[in-house]
């Protein structure tokens, strides 16, 4: 795994070059495009500042990425700022997944919920197209500690949800739960299994056994494909493991999930989708004539400036400082922990993520609130309250926590 980092001013210099190559509204008699730059009555183009502000440049000059720019063609419009797309869809595939000289397809897309949508929606047609799948033989496996997002994908497709359970203590998919769910499904008619596994669970951190449970599934006979959901995990858990168990060299996995606005920083909007080749294919919409190259995309028109945004963020880190960011967020995560063993509080937490999920009866809802901590559940009792150890927490504000916890404890 490795990307090089590059200076500020290299950076400028090639998105300003990658802007000079889209098509620019002042220079060309444009007729039938239907967009344009930022409404310079409101956001003012002519800003001093913005020679030294490539991101806000972008945002101004409003280049439109619909589309998959990993695919042969695309609006020629914008075609300078569709190669730095391509440039970190190929970033994400082949260094933070470990590709290799693999070439993948993805895109930059509306958020992570968008992007597990897009690769449940692509394994669905693949075994329609491929298989002859009908209604009621594909269903989605997913756990019970999986993001909303897939219950939320299971109904716009129309797909059945198998939803497996967890150890409390562990989080770690149950084997009698899985095989129940499969065996029940195998038993309504269902041939085909899309499978969502977990780098990183939104509430607890937990990364799922992957080898573990494909081989259930092996054992069970099942035909399936398997989507990661590393919205959360996907740019810390690479950095922190070795575990290639996770990346493209696995052939069962085919596609990921990414969230640039997450532990990356950038702007929300930033989600992002990575699949091996072939299967893009599945989610053309041929009805999009007017687009040069058609979509495959489920959010069509979108910001070009997000995907700068995040190529800017990775190109300024590389891989060596991306890495040395995650061990010393992982290092504050860990004092923590020891400062909560300590203290005799139980909690749950992945050593490879920078997640706490500590048992609800520890914590009141009163330092709960104070310090903006997230519950597992709005609706009824609290059984786990997170903490998540990013940038902007401080080792000051944990020692507060801990002070707090102390006098609570105490009483």
């Amino acid at each position: 795994m490795y990307w090089e980092s590059y200076s500020y001013k290299q950076i400028k210099e090639r998105v300003f070059s990658s802007l000079k190559q889209n098509l620019d509204y002042r220079e060309r008699a444009v007729l039938g495009l239907p967009a344009s730059y930022l409404d310079t009555e409101v956001f003012y183009d002519d800003a001093p500042f913005l020679k030294d502000a490539p991101f806000l440049s972008a945002l101004i000059a409003n280049p439109n990425h619909i589309g998959c720019h990993t695919l042969n063609e695309s609006e020629a419009a914008f075609e300078g700022t569709h190669k730095i797309e391509k440039e970190l869809i190929d970033l994400c595939a082949q260094q933070v997944f470990e590709g290799g000289s693999e070439e993948f397809d993805g895109y930059v897309a509306s958020g992570g919920t968008e992007a597990n949508i897009q690769a449940i929606w692509i394994l669905k047609r693949y075994f329609e197209t491929e298989f002859g799948a009908k209604n009621g033989e594909i269903s989605l496996i997913f756990s019970e500690d999986s993001h909303y997002s897939m219950p939320k994908a299971s109904k716009l497709l129309g797909l059945d949800s198998l939803i497996t359970k967890v150890d409390y203590k562990t989080r770690r998919v149950t084997r009698e739960s899985l095989t129940e769910c499969c065996n029940a499904a195998m038993g309504n008619g269902v041939k085909h299994f899309i499978v969502v596994m977990n780098m990183s669970t939104t509430m607890f951190g937990s990364v799922d056994d992957i080898n573990e449970i494909t081989g259930w599934l092996d054992g069970l006979g099942v035909e399936y494909r398997v989507h990661v959901d590393a919205a959360f995990g996907g740019y810390i858990y690479p950095f922190s493991t070795s575990d290639s168990s996770y990346t493209f060299q696995n052939r069962r996995i085919n596609s990921f999930t990414l969230d640039g606005h997450k532990m990356l920083q950038s702007p929300y909007g930033t989600g992002i989708y990575l699949t091996r080749k072939n299967y893009m294919q599945y989610a053309l919409t041929e009805e999009a004539n007017y687009v040069k190259g058609k979509d495959y995309t489920l959010i069509g028109s979108r910001s070009g400036a997000n995907a700068i945004a995040v190529w800017m963020i990775m190109r300024t880190y590389g891989s060596d400082g991306w890495t040395a960011k995650v061990r010393r967020l992982l290092g504050m995560t860990s004092r923590l922990c020891d400062s909560l063993t300590d203290r005799g509080v139980k909690y749950f937490r992945n050593p490879e993520m920078n997640i706490i999920a500590i048992e609800g009866r520890y914590l009141s809802k009163k330092i709960a609130d104070k310090y903006l901590l997230i519950p597992d559940s709005h609706d009824g009792n609290v059984n786990w309250w997170k903490i998540v150890i990013m940038d902007h927490v401080k080792q000051g504000v944990i020692d507060n926590f801990l002070n707090d916890l102390d006098a609570e404890m105490k009483k």
